[in-house]
């Protein structure tokens, strides 16, 4: 474990090793990107966080989160070329901003409880110049993050099902609408209200769409790659199998899985 300064030299380091790299005697690639061509990168190391975070591995947590910091320094970095804002101004920016968010630490404002911050935050958030409930989710978010957002920040103010019956209700409401669907595009807005009734049901139930989701799709893959594997062992190829074959594969799968 690093001592209270190290960070803030480790961190001068790094800004300095992205200063070479994106000097004119540095790093050809490096020197050609811009923050749009960066927004992959970004991603990507996020999502692989998320992942280290799932495996439970700290080691690569440390890596990704370093992989993170890099993609920070590296926007600020172009972003004071462009004369914008530097590192510096990230870092104040986002300070003020969490004192100014928890004025039950650090001001007067007694809160207690976890629940009782939430109660308070968006009126934080509107001090600091938001006007309307959904303002700042950002729309490029994945679908169903984005849906569980939106119906959180909602249900905030008293927009949502009084009781879960209510939610699953309008679930069985809309796959009735899709099922009468006219055309593709009214089915793919119906299939829209679907997921959104889905992603309903899951935060009324205080459970994460995305990682369901994830669950089975990890299930589908198990089971498949084990369809998959039986074939080979009998030099079969899929087109050359029935559906009723694949189908008791299937279901010796899900009994090997148990």
């Amino acid at each position: 474990m690093k001592t209270l300064n190290e960070p803030v030299k480790n961190l001068a380091e790094l800004i300095n090793t992205m200063n070479q790299l994106l000097s004119p005697q540095g790093c050809p690639w490096d020197r050609e990107q811009t923050h749009k061509t960066l927004t992959r990168h970004l991603l990507e190391e996020s999502y692989e966080v998320i992942d280290a975070i799932n495996n439970n591995d700290m080691r690569q947590l440390q890596e990704e989160l370093g992989d993170v910091l890099l993609q920070v320094v590296f926007h600020a970095a172009l972003a004071e070329r462009e004369g914008f804002f530097g590192l510096a101004d990230v870092i104040e920016t986002v300070n003020h901003k969490m004192i100014n968010r928890h004025p039950h630490v650090f001001g007067d404002l007694n809160l207690s409880t976890s629940s009782e911050v939430l109660d308070h935050w968006e009126g934080f958030k509107k001090k600091e110049g938001k006007k309307k409930i959904l303002e700042g989710i950002p729309a490029i978010l994945p679908a169903l993050l984005r849906a569980t957002k939106i119906q959180e920040k909602a249900a905030q103010v008293g927009f949502d099902f009084p009781e879960f019956k209510g939610a699953k209700d309008k679930l069985e409401e809309e796959i009735l609408e899709l099922s009468r669907a006219a055309d593709d595009m009214e089915a793919l807005e119906e299939l829209g209200d679907v997921l959104f009734s889905l992603v309903n049901i899951a935060r009324l139930k205080c459970l994460e769409p995305e990682k369901a989701l994830q669950i089975s799709n990890d299930k589908f893959s198990r089971r498949f790659n084990y369809i998959e594997e039986s074939l080979i062992k009998m030099q079969k190829e899929f087109k050359e199998t029935s559906l009723e074959e694949l189908d008791q594969l299937w279901e010796e799968a899900k009994r090997v899985s148990k």
